[in-house]
């Protein structure tokens, strides 16, 4: 990437390897380890399924066992600990010149909300989603001691956020505004020398949707409120396109997008062996807003490794049309 396209990036993530590839199963793993968490045999089990019904993955629920202190239980996710030794390496990098020195470091991490809908049972949700902000924001604080501010950009992965918004989930009680009361206690906590921004997706298992958006509506919808409620500058949002959608109707929602002076938005509308619908659906989005950069709809993590190649020449392309 650094060879590819350095001199266009601002930002550069380490790619989540290691325990961190298949996203939050990690935390998922580590949660059961965790002696303050049982299996809630009360409930079914969770079925992650992508857009088409097909049943991706299986797994229990977990509860806080009985005389949990549920505001003082800890956890080992590995997000500073990573972070840390990935900073060395992109450090070293930089250095030898093979990542321009403009380039930030950037932490890429999944929100609360993210491990309480997808594995905690729905009457603990509440305690678990308290407790485990606290450690997030404790990783954050870590990895700033460690990596100069100026080196350094967070990004916080809303997906799950949106699923619910769309319906995925069982929609709790005042749903939407919980969600943007996390995202932005997750975002102000980060301090206000390191950038920050949001990246909004569907999901990517097997490197498909969980859910077709209809268009994107309810991502602005998200963007406008949680940019609201922040009491911080937000440098970046990035929004997602399909592969299918071209059409003027799916992106026509931008016009309503009102993000704050020095808030970039960042559109996921290059997808691999489609020079011609990347072009168009750029060109489409930029009827209704500015687009301050391109990329893919989500990571490349969930992908086929043989694509990368193509992935990487796409971007190519785009950013020389």
């Amino acid at each position: 990437v650094g060879a590819d396209f350095g001199r266009h990036i601002r930002r550069l993530p380490d790619g989540e390897t290691g325990r961190r590839a298949d996203w939050i199963g990690f935390v998922r793993r580590n949660l059961g380890r965790n002696p303050a968490f049982e299996k809630d045999t009360d409930v079914a089990p969770f079925q992650f399924k992508q857009w088409d019904g097909k049943v991706v993955m299986e797994w229990p629920l977990l509860r806080f066992v009985s005389g949990a202190d549920r505001g003082n239980v800890s956890f080992t996710t590995g997000y500073a600990e990573d972070a840390i030794a990935s900073y060395a390496l992109f450090a070293r990098l930089r250095s030898d010149g093979i990542i321009p020195a403009h380039v930030r470091f950037q932490v890429c991490a999944a929100t609360p909300l993210a491990i309480a809908y997808m594995y905690i049972t729905p009457k603990d949700r509440a305690d678990f989603v308290r407790v485990y902000t606290t450690h997030l924001i404790g990783e954050i604080e870590t990895i700033a001691r460690a990596v100069p501010p100026g080196d350094l950009a967070v990004q916080w992965d809303v997906c799950q956020e949106v699923l619910m918004w769309e319906g995925y989930f069982e929609q709790p009680p005042d749903y939407q505004r919980d969600i943007v009361a996390s995202l932005a206690e997750i975002g102000n906590a980060v301090p206000a020398a390191i950038e920050l921004g949001y990246h909004f997706c569907y999901g990517s298992p097997l490197d498909e949707h969980c859910v077709i958006p209809k268009d994107l509506a309810i991502v602005v919808d998200m963007t406008n409120r949680v940019l609201g409620a922040l009491s911080r500058p937000v440098q970046y949002v990035h929004l997602p396109v399909p592969h299918d959608r071209t059409d003027e109707a799916f992106v026509r929602p931008l016009g309503d997008l009102t993000l704050p002076a020095g808030t970039e938005l960042y559109l996921g509308c290059i997808h691999a062996d489609d020079a011609d619908g990347n072009q168009r659906r750029l060109a489409m989005a930029q009827r209704f807003a500015s687009i301050a950069g391109i990329g893919t709809e989500c990571g490349w993590g969930r992908g086929d490794p043989q694509r990368l190649d193509a992935i990487l020449a796409a971007h190519r392309a785009l950013i020389a049309s």
